[in-house]
């Protein structure tokens, strides 16, 4: 055969394969998000999580001083176990263990980590929704300034960084515009801009107790089904002063991220969420899959889509067994 252009002569070792590698990990590109219970001493592992844990305050920092030395230098802090109410006044009190746990880290790690918080309502109200609830039905500008008031306590107390998760409309600016009424101008906001009402998000709300009383949330986080709605609520975000998208779930909504990431100029991150790390670590444990062949291969697959940031449960296994 006489073929002037041949793919093989690139795939034919692996120096060569690594000298033209379109898509490269990097452990700076991983977040990874830790549960906050109260008490002390607690180290919980969460059934529907293999490998995961709550921690109390001061596990926590046991914990991430381990993951320090093997390169997890950013988390993402999400609170268990709070006082719930119809209005989640708590969400936004001096002392949750949210705020509490960003003040010990900071006083720990200083600079050596980057703390990143989730900025919710539904482990925060009894109903357990993304907001307060009135005539049955979760009203947007009233929780948006509750949500506010949130993210103002906990860059008081130290985050680097806060994420809006509610998918409210207008969140981002209400956020932005009291974060810079209060000196916090250099508090980034990582948006979770497209969020969609997904069944991928089960394991987690188990973990962080978050489940809603009645109802779903169709009626706030996005309808699947839908692609171009994802570009208009990212390019919303922006508009308001993100200054990251995120796009949640990540495995199911690749096409999702590769819109988004040539949509903008922002750096684009994507969560790679409780069902899709359970349902991996469930197949390997029985034996079903090479586990670490297909979490590399999925993390790639992120990357390959256009994603500059990935938020896994994976992130602590795979730096610690030198996958990467």
């Amino acid at each position: 055969m006489s073929l002037l252009s041949r793919p093989r002569r690139l795939r034919k070792s692996p120096l060569v394969r690594e000298l033209v590698a379109e898509t490269r990990l990097s452990k700076d590109m991983f977040i990874y998000p830790y549960f906050i219970t109260k008490g002390n001493g607690v180290i919980q592992p969460i059934d529907a999580m293999p490998g995961i844990s709550r921690f109390s305050v001061d596990t926590l920092v046991r914990d991430v001083e381990q993951g320090l030395k093997v390169g997890i230098n950013k988390v993402l802090l999400f609170g268990v176990g709070e006082d719930k109410s119809e209005d989640a006044g708590s969400a936004h009190a001096d002392h949750t263990v949210v705020a509490d746990a960003i003040r010990l880290l900071k006083k720990n790690f200083g600079d050596d980590l980057y703390v990143i918080t989730d900025v919710c309502l539904c482990a925060y109200t009894t109903h357990g929704h993304c907001g307060v609830i009135s005539h049955d039905y979760v009203q947007n500008d009233a929780s948006v300034d509750i949500l506010a008031k949130m993210a103002l306590t906990h860059a008081r107390a130290g985050a680097d960084m806060v994420a809006p998760s509610d998918m409210m409309d207008g969140r981002v600016a209400g956020i932005r515009q009291l974060l810079d009424k209060n000196g916090f101008q250099d508090t980034p906001i990582m948006s979770y801009a497209v969020k969609f009402a997904s069944a991928y998000y089960g394991p987690f709300r188990e973990a962080a107790d978050s489940a809603p009383g009645k109802g779903d949330r169709k009626s706030y986080q996005m309808d699947f089904r839908n692609g171009r709605e994802a570009v208009r609520e990212a390019a919303l975000d922006e508009s308001e002063g993100a200054d990251i998208l995120m796009v949640k779930p990540a495995l199911a909504y690749l096409d999702v991220i590769r819109d988004v990431r040539m949509s903008t100029e922002l750096p684009v991150a994507c969560y790679n969420v409780s069902a899709e790390y359970t349902m991996v670590k469930k197949a390997a444990e029985a034996g079903l899959i090479d586990g670490q062949r297909i979490i590399m291969e999925n993390m790639h697959a992120f990357t390959r889509a256009g994603a500059d940031i990935i938020i896994t449960y994976h992130a602590r296994e795979i730096l610690e067994k030198g996958w990467m």
